[in-house]
């Protein structure tokens, strides 16, 4: 009995699963309900190159752009965000953002780290969907690892 086409046919499918695996997106989850993100609540805009790219691989593309970093997220994260981390991201009343300690652990990964802007933590921070795009929560981000002054090793985003 030639089983070569069943082979073939179970290769075939294999193939098309992983192609399917590859192509799926990360899902994003509210930080304190773990509820799905739903990012057509999101403020218009932000639909970038940059933020489809990071659906896909959960990776900031914007990390370590001087460009972004030392330029829209800083200036973003100065109109949004300093008001409660601080300039320099040090911490306020919220905490501070530059050193290897996070209230979620998983904001040590970007997907993380972009949950918790998108839809809010705990205690005062809020969603910030209202006030930014998709994108720009991106640049922020970038910066905010860009002034890390932790342990690389508890950098999740690093490796």
């Amino acid at each position: 009995m030639n089983n070569k086409p069943l082979a073939i046919a179970a290769l075939t499918l294999a193939i098309a699963a992983l192609a399917l695996e590859a192509r799926a997106e990360v899902t994003f989850r509210n930080a304190v309900t773990g509820e799905t993100l739903d990012f057509s609540f999101a403020k218009a805009g932000g639909d970038s190159e940059a933020f489809k790219k990071f659906k896909e691989n959960g990776k900031n593309p914007y990390n370590g752009n001087k460009e972004i970093t030392e330029g829209k997220g800083h200036s973003l994260y100065l109109s949004a965000c300093s008001g409660c981390h601080g300039h320099e991201a040090e911490g306020k009343i919220g905490p501070g953002l530059a050193d290897d300690y996070w209230t979620y652990p998983r904001a040590t990964s970007d997907v993380g780290l972009f949950e918790i802007l998108f839809g809010g933590a705990q205690g005062s921070m809020g969603p910030q969907y209202v006030n930014l795009n998709t994108d720009e929560m991106l640049q922020i981000m970038a910066w905010i690892r860009a002034v890390y002054k932790g342990d690389p090793a508890k950098a999740d985003w690093l490796k």
